[in-house]
């Protein structure tokens, strides 16, 4: 990228007496990004139960948020981060837009507050890696300023056909960088697409079966199509080549649980490790969708068993299974001990899993 710091320099702190970057990004389970109004009490007051029930809360500031309460947002989520033991949760924010009044405000009032407690600050609608340098450079001062020992991570929301655009850029270009996440409202918006949805599918992005030339005026079946796949598609890539995180974003028709869980499983299928929740019933379809199911997990330990060291090719159940194969069960592997590790019950049907393939075997 043009511009851009050299190698040697590009995990050296962005401000004297800042934390040194890290060199790469923990993997931690993040499932469901759930979302609340630190500006309402009601709100406000579940957050102490919803410790443990979900893989990370975020304190919105951003546009479901009124201009009003802006500040009662930013106050709420200090009041809250303090009182607050958050345990296995992660803690994150979603700041003000950078051509907001409110952004700048945001960062230096939270950073010297609450910063030892902020895992990851999420930055709407950038547009470009200009945008994360600014927040990169700005993070380390405060960071510096405020005797912090680790650094806050950053998460872009791509909200805009520019920020799609630059999506390899965006992504490399701090390495605070933790992830990304689809903003398909915006993003419609932006692009002038013709949907007034939040999320999910739409009726009228088809494909219509051929005619039958037997019966030229028979009804001819329609399959309804992803409007998302795209934009998600190349987001994964643009995250996997750059060793950070991918995540579906708002699902906003709260009632249709089912459409719901069939765009967080296709988000999961690509490569997402988790979305975002806006409403407690979406913390379950997420926690469920972004878990491998005990029988992938089932087939996933059974290949890596048959493959020994990893060369050559075996024959399981009548498929072949090879070095490839050995590779993608790794991953659904991995996820599982690493969710095991936040989830209790999600380890206890791992592990009697485990115990019952060695009864079988």
């Amino acid at each position: 990228m043009s511009g851009s710091r050299s190698a040697k320099d590009f995990f050296r702190p962005q401000a004297v007496g800042a934390p040194t970057p890290l060199t790469e990004v923990p993997a931690r389970p993040s499932r469901a990004i759930h979302f609340f109004d630190p500006s309402n009490p009601k709100m406000a007051a579940k957050i102490p139960d919803m410790v443990g029930t979900v893989d990370v809360l975020l304190g919105n500031l951003e546009d479901a948020v009124k201009a009003d309460n802006k500040l009662a947002a930013r106050e709420g989520l200090v009041r809250i981060a303090g009182e607050t033991d958050f345990g296995p949760t992660q803690l994150w924010t979603r700041i003000n837009s950078l051509d907001s009044p409110w952004a700048l405000d945001d960062l230096t009032t939270l950073v010297p507050a609450i910063g030892d407690k902020l895992d990851v600050i999420m930055v709407p609608k950038v547009q470009g890696a200009e945008d994360i340098h600014y927040v990169d450079r700005l993070l380390a001062q405060l960071e510096a300023k405020a005797g912090l020992d680790r650094p806050i991570l950053v998460h872009a929301i791509l909200e805009t056909a520019r920020g799609v655009a630059n999506v390899e850029e965006i992504c490399g270009a701090s390495p605070r960088m933790q992830g990304l996440s689809l903003g398909p409202a915006d993003l419609a918006a932006d692009r002038r697409m013709k949907t007034t949805r939040v999320g999910g599918g739409h009726p009228g992005y088809l494909v219509r079966e051929d005619p039958n030339p037997d019966q030229p005026d028979a009804r001819r079946p329609t399959y309804q199509q992803d409007l998302w796949h795209y934009t998600i598609a190349r987001m994964v890539d643009a995250c996997a080549m750059h060793g950070i995180y991918p995540y579906y974003g708002p699902f906003g028709d709260i009632a249709d649980v089912t459409a719901c869980e069939d765009q967080f499983r296709n988000a999961f299928l690509l490569g997402c490790v988790g979305t975002w929740s806006l409403h407690p019933k979406q913390i379950a379809i997420a926690n469920r969708v972004f878990s491998p199911s005990v029988e992938d997990i089932q087939h996933a330990r059974r290949v890596v068993a048959a493959m020994g060291d990893g060369t050559g090719a075996v024959m399981l159940d009548g498929k072949m299974e090879d070095d490839a194969s050995l590779k993608q069960c790794l991953v659904m592997v991995e996820l599982a001990e690493q969710l095991a590790a936040i989830d209790p019950e999600l380890k206890k049907q791992y592990d009697n899993l485990e115990i019952k393939s060695e009864l079988e075997s």
